[in-house]
């Protein structure tokens, strides 16, 4: 009798060491494992590389589910604060500044890591507006333009289709958080007397004006950004603006878009609910560079962005197992 409780008692003790061994193992990997996070897509094709780079390695790797949650980078923000998503692959927060400092301030985001830092946004040209392209037989039709406020002197170079009396400055898309700022800067230079704004449905109809223009060799000016497959693969000038400062910025955005660190950010919940995705997504680093030559593959390959992830996964190995453990790169390259 007492042997058979001598054994019992050995028994439960290994099986309680076994549980705790297997706990121990759940915390270094695999700890996704019936759980679900949600990426938040906020309409242009770099933040969707990103999530799907991400994603492949949680699923792959750690054995999470995922989802996405579209909108404007106004509503996936508050479905941020709110718990509705847990991730947000690129954070512009300079775009978005009050409600951006009112959540790090409650403590309902974290900003994990820097994406990149490498960025520019603003108005753009093709370079052979203003310095011609003798090989296309183009000449420059702009050859003093270098400045945001001296496109009051071209109105007619980029003649509004729709309203030749006025020029056409590209906007943003509509329900983009710069698409304020931009009408604002348009009213602040006094270039809304000489220029219709004109806002395009989507991110691909921006570029798409880009891309036509540039085949035919007309004019454009208007709003663009980077990393993105359009400056990679055109010929593009940044027009300067006046130099950043507070006060300008805040009087009509009258100024320069300040560089910005685009970060990753998660809702306050995630911290605890998938420390290891967080651990990964602190180590999670790229560049306008890396994120353009990923859009350029995009766009020469006629691909979309799950492509695009597995080809840059495939491609900079030496970058993204850097991320996370060795196991949990094993188990990526294996689904690779």
């Amino acid at each position: 009798m007492k042997k058979n409780i001598i054994n019992k008692i050995v028994i439960f003790v290994l099986l309680c060491a076994l549980t705790a061994l297997t706990a121990c193992s759940s915390k270094q990997s695999g700890t996704g494992k019936n759980k679900t996070l949600v990426f938040a897509d906020a309409g242009w094709d770099s933040i969707r590389f990103h999530n799907d780079v991400a994603t492949f390695i949680l699923e792959k790797g750690y054995g999470y589910k995922t989802d996405v949650l579209s909108g404007s980078s106004a509503t996936t923000f508050t479905g941020l604060r709110n718990g509705d998503i847990d991730i947000l692959m690129e954070l512009w927060g300079e775009n978005i500044q009050d409600i951006y400092n009112e959540a790090i301030k409650n403590g309902e985001i974290v900003d994990v890591s820097i994406n990149f830092d490498d960025n520019a946004q603003g108005l753009y040209v093709p370079k052979y507006v203003i310095s011609g392209d003798p090989a296309r037989g183009i000449k420059p039709v702009a050859p003093d333009l270098k400045t945001v406020k001296d496109l009051a002197k071209y109105k007619d170079v980029f003649k509004d289709p729709e309203d030749p009396s006025k020029g056409r400055i590209y906007g943003s898309p509509s329900g983009w958080s710069v698409d304020k700022m931009l009408r604002e800067k348009v009213k602040a230079y006094g270039l809304d007397k000489t220029y219709n704004y004109f806002g395009p449905g989507s991110d691909s109809a921006l570029s798409a004006s880009i891309a036509s223009a540039v085949e035919k060799g007309e004019p454009w000016v208007g709003y663009y950004w980077e990393p993105t497959w359009v400056i990679g693969k055109y010929d593009m000038v940044l027009l300067e603006d006046e130099p950043y400062s507070k006060e300008k910025w805040e009087n009509g955005y009258a100024c320069e878009f300040p560089s910005q660190k685009v970060t990753i950010a998660v809702n306050k919940d995630v911290v605890n609910k998938a420390p290891d995705a967080v651990e990964f997504l602190k180590k999670y680093k790229t560049s306008s560079d890396l994120t353009s030559k990923a859009l350029a593959y995009m766009q020469d390959n006629n691909v979309g962005t799950k492509e695009a992830a597995e080809w840059f996964l495939k491609e900079n190995e030496d970058i993204w197992t850097k991320w996370v453990p060795d196991d949990i790169a094993s188990k990526v390259k294996q689904a690779l």
